[in-house]
C-alpha cells in the first residue's frame, strides 16, 4: 500500500504529506461519458486503475488510451475489475467529446469510465488522492497536469502500485499485480 510518506515529495500536496498510514482515495463526483454522474460508489468492491489524460493529446494519451484497452480487453469478463479515465482538460471535454472518444477507442460502458467535471475537484483527485503529478499548482486556469501514470487501487480505495502508461512492459506488471491483489482477498 502505497501512503504520502512513501511517494516522492514533489508528488503530494502539502496537506496531506503528513499521512503515513490507510490513505485513501477521496470521495468524487465526476460525470461519465454518458453524461451519468459517476462516484466512488460506482467502485465499490471493485479494483481499478484510474489516470490522467485529455481527448486532443497527440503526444502520450494515445499510447496511454491504447494500453488501458489492451487492459480493458484483458479484463474485460472479470467483473471485480473496471478503469477510470479523468480528463484534465474538462471544459473541452465535454459529454459529446468524451462520447466520441469513449465510442471510437472502444470503451465498454460500465467497464470503463472517461470522465470529465470540475477542473479542481479532478486536479485535487490527481494530486491529493493519486499522486499522480509532479507539478504543483491549484486547479486554475492555468493549472495543467500532463502525466502517464496509471495507478492501481485495491478495493479498500488504496493505492497498490504507479505504473508508466506508455509501456507495454508496465501493463504486464500490472496484470500481474492485479490477479496477486485478487488472490489477497
Amino acid at each position: 500500500m502505497y501512503n504520502p510518506v512513501d511517494v516522492n515529495p514533489r508528488l503530494v500536496d502539502d496537506s496531506v504529506k503528513h499521512i503515513n498510514k490507510d490513505h485513501k482515495v477521496a470521495s468524487f463526483s465526476l460525470i461519465n461519458q454518458n453524461g451519468e454522474t459517476i462516484t466512488e460508489s460506482d467502485f465499490k468492491d471493485k479494483i481499478y486503475i484510474a489516470d490522467f489524460f485529455f481527448t486532443r493529446c497527440q503526444t502520450i494519451c494515445p499510447v496511454m488510451t491504447g494500453n488501458m484497452a489492451d487492459l480493458q480487453e484483458y479484463f474485460k469478463d472479470d467483473k471485480e475489475i473496471k478503469f477510470l479515465s479523468h480528463s484534465v482538460t474538462p471544459i473541452m471535454d465535454s459529454v459529446p467529446i468524451l462520447r466520441a472518444y469513449a465510442t471510437k477507442k472502444g470503451v465498454i460502458d460500465g467497464k470503463w469510465e472517461i470522465t470529465t467535471g470540475d477542473k479542481k475537484h479532478i486536479y485535487d483527485l490527481a494530486r491529493k488522492s493519486y499522486f499522480a503529478v509532479l507539478d504543483e499548482g491549484d486547479g486554475g486556469d492555468q493549472d495543467f497536469i500532463h502525466t502517464e501514470q496509471f495507478i492501481l487501487v485495491d478495493k479498500k480505495k488504496q493505492i497498490r502500485g504507479f505504473y508508466d502508461g506508455t509501456d507495454k512492459n508496465e501493463m504486464k506488471r500490472i496484470i500481474k499485480d492485479i490477479e496477486i491483489l485478487k488472490n489477497e482477498n
